[in-house]
């Protein structure tokens, strides 16, 4: 039964994520969505281990955790590929178009501009570059955001220009 009140616990998760994400949209909360993802996991982990100590006289917390985290963790790889991924966003914009078909050219002068601006919308927005005319600059927080993110990258391997690149 400790399974079942692990997979409750995910659905609450799967129902409280997209709300949250949907809520600060419409009051323009500044919580980013990964932020708001962290926040759904530990509301809906809580829930679930509250449910299970109530109601299970041999509640067995890593039973339950193990399939909220695996669910969790399913939902926030589904989230992160398709939220802000400049791929998926060619490919959107081809099947919107006439025929679904665009020339290259299109694409590379009209709609990745487009991307890369909203994404450095995202980084000025969120106070980790500057913009100065024409020119960008990263801020004290945005180093710092940098460097983290560095570390992270050489923990698990992940070479600086692709995913699986490994020039060094």
């Amino acid at each position: 039964m400790s399974f079942a009140v692990g997979l409750v616990a995910v659905v609450v998760f799967a129902l409280l994520a997209p709300a949250l994400q949907i809520t600060a949209r419409i009051r323009a909360w500044s919580l980013a969505p990964v932020m708001l993802l962290g926040l759904a996991a530990l509301l809906s982990h809580m829930l679930g281990v509250l449910l299970g100590v109530l109601t299970l006289p041999d509640f067995r917390y890593w039973d339950a955790a193990s399939i909220f985290g695996f669910g969790v963790m399913a939902y926030v790889f589904a989230f992160g590929a398709a939220y802000k991924s400049v791929s998926l966003d060619i490919l959107l914009g081809l099947v919107d178009r006439p025929g679904r078909t665009a020339p290259l050219s299109d694409v590379v002068e009209r709609q990745v501009p487009d991307l890369f601006y909203g994404r450095t919308k995202i980084l000025v927005d969120g106070g980790l570059v500057e913009q100065s005319d024409s020119r960008f600059a990263a801020t004290a927080a945005g180093r710092t955001m940098a460097n983290r993110i560095g570390r992270l990258r050489r923990a698990f391997g992940i070479g600086n220009s692709g995913l699986y690149e490994f020039s060094e």
